[in-house]
């Protein structure tokens, strides 16, 4: 988009000085002119009663999008082990390449790991594009990025999910500038628009008070990432059969800008929501940090784990890592018990998918009540002594 001031018409009136939102404009003696920070909104245009501005649309380079085939999944791994949200995403990849017609692949990048392929075709990929380098040991991101971007433009895959990781969250967006397409980041839906067969993606947005669905029209590959706990596995079949192409990538010792020289591992308490099947989660209305000794009580009688909203993360009563929400994990357990929780958006962003969702609260009239599937409406530190009595004489 271009703007130019048609001289002759201009009257100096400068209405467009005050409708520019970027102080884009300047007069020159009487005439308008446009500064070389205008971005090229048009809005000077609309503002002008002399039709003395004119905005141009610039010709875009179209390109050819049929020679784009195939739904991928980066499958990520670590020490040879494949995260979790990659069988998410290939559950949601084998519905997408479905509606699409197409097949679905996963992309495996590591050393010595070809032990990972067949587990993956056993996830529900039908092939498998194995690229195996000794600089690929550890993930670093300009190695995985030319990596994938050699595949990407050997294969010309259509859609590529990556999981919302701490290593997708740093590849996607490079990869998505290297492929000069787009990238829709922390999706929690994904579904194929059945007139154009693009793919449909649905995130949060502004803080989470709406759902944005987003659409990439013009470029290929259409990208994604997902939140994980967010996807549905398939059922594993060890039995699934599939195709497995092993390609050698032309990396270079110099391709490479960092080196890994050790990976130090923390030695602390961890948690992992996202395989939790039941989750006991405390907020803010504990009212204090030793609040949550009550809700692990809880939690191991039921044989869950513990989980918190930003809230009581933010007052510094317990480590983020069991933070539920959409600055935290999303999870999708089979029992949630959220204790002392109002219901902010962001909280129920990332777990109302829950299959049960019991809430215990003091006010009557929280939002949480509205997502439940069972209310308790009383202080918890009566409730919750009296559930766990009860699971006692079970």
């Amino acid at each position: 988009m271009s703007v130019t001031v048609i001289e002759e018409k201009c009257k100096g009136c400068k209405l467009c000085i005050k409708a520019c939102p970027f102080e884009a404009i300047e007069m020159k003696g009487k005439v308008a002119s446009i500064k070389d920070n205008c971005t090229g909104c048009g809005v000077c245009a609309e503002a002008c009663p002399f039709h003395a501005i004119e905005k141009t649309e610039e010709e875009k380079e179209v390109k050819d999008l049929s020679a784009y085939k195939g739904v991928w999944v980066f499958a990520e791994q670590r020490e040879g082990k494949l995260m979790p949200v990659v069988a998410e995403l290939l559950g949601k990849g084998a519905e997408l390449a479905a509606d699409i017609g197409t097949h679905l692949a996963a992309v495996l990048c590591g050393h010595e790991v070809d032990h990972l392929a067949d587990e993956l075709i056993g996830w529900g990929a039908d092939k498998v594009y194995v690229y195996d380098h000794q600089l690929l040991t550890q993930y670093t991101s300009d190695g995985y990025a030319l990596t994938i971007k050699q595949a990407i433009d050997q294969f010309k895959p259509e859609i590529v999910l990556y999981g919302a990781t701490h290593i997708g969250r740093d590849l996607a967006p490079r990869l998505a500038a290297m492929a000069n397409t787009g990238l829709t980041a922390d999706c929690t839906g994904l579904e194929i628009d059945p007139e154009d067969k693009k793919i449909k993606q649905t995130r949060p947005a502004f803080g989470g008070n709406l759902m944005a669905t987003i659409v990439c029209p013009n470029h290929r590959p259409q990208m994604s990432t997902v939140r994980p706990g967010v996807m549905s596995k398939r059922e594993f079949d060890s039995n699934r059969k599939g195709e497995i192409i092993r390609v050698t990538p032309n990396l270079q010792d110099s391709d490479i800008r960092t080196k890994v020289k050790e990976v130090v591992k923390t030695m602390r308490e961890t948690v992992s929501l996202t395989d939790a099947e039941v989750i006991v989660s405390g907020g803010k209305g504990l009212g204090c940090p030793e609040g949550f000794a009550l809700i692990k009580q809880l939690a191991d009688k039921l044989g869950g784990v513990v989980g918190a909203s930003r809230a009581a993360v933010d007052a510094g009563w317990i480590d983020h890592s069991h933070q539920v929400g959409q600055t935290g994990t999303t999870v999708k357990p089979k029992i949630y018990v959220a204790c002392g929780i109002s219901g902010a958006i962001q909280h129920l962003a990332g777990m109302q998918n829950s299959d049960y969702i019991i809430a215990i609260n003091k006010n009557e009239d929280a939002p949480i009540f509205e997502v439940a599937d069972y209310g308790i409406v009383g202080d918890l530190y009566q409730v919750i002594p009296e559930m766990i009595a009860q699971l006692d004489e079970m």
